[in-house]
């Protein structure tokens, strides 16, 4: 019934409209099937509560050593990875950086995006690799005791990365 009445909508629109829609249902099907993969492996997933705590948190651990000016000369507010890109923090990157995650302890992390205020606590995350993440873009995941991050960016050519705090 649903279907019927979602076909007799999309049969109004041109193709040119159509092709706008197909888009916006895409991301949010890669979004569904991305949250379903992750509790398929028993990892739950809440949003939460105080989003900008845990960016601050990111910020105030990984990037915390580099100064407001070179942040603004590698456009930090727009992509955080930007400081290992830019080589302006040492971390490990591609098939290093994967293998690092994939077998670094996982129980509890952050997952967040650049472009969203929403931040996703996952817990059970031990089954989290590092392939869980290659359809996301601009996403970073990091333990809740922040002592290490993978961030997967939207940049074939950069990326992903993996850095892990020296002493905490």
């Amino acid at each position: 019934m649903l279907r019927k009445k979602i076909d007799e909508m999309l049969d109004c629109y041109s193709d040119k409209e159509l092709e706008e829609i197909y888009w916006a249902i895409h991301y949010y099907h890669n979004a569904f099937l991305f949250r379903k993969n992750l509790q398929d492996k028993g990892i739950s997933l809440s949003e939460y509560d105080d989003p900008q705590e845990i960016m601050d948190l990111w910020d105030n651990t990984f990037a915390h050593q580099i100064s407001e000016a070179v942040k603004k000369s590698i456009y930090y507010e727009q992509f955080r990875w930007h400081i290992f890109s830019y080589e302006k923090q040492s971390c490990m990157k591609n098939d290093e950086a994967r293998k690092a995650f994939d077998f670094v302890e996982k129980n509890e992390v952050f997952i967040m995006y650049q472009k969203s205020p929403t931040v996703l606590l996952c817990k059970n995350a031990q089954q989290l690799v590092s392939t869980d993440f290659d359809s996301e873009q601009d996403v970073y995941v990091f333990d809740t005791d922040a002592t290490w991050t993978y961030v997967h960016t939207h940049e074939e050519m950069c990326g992903p990365y993996f850095y892990q705090v020296k002493s905490k």
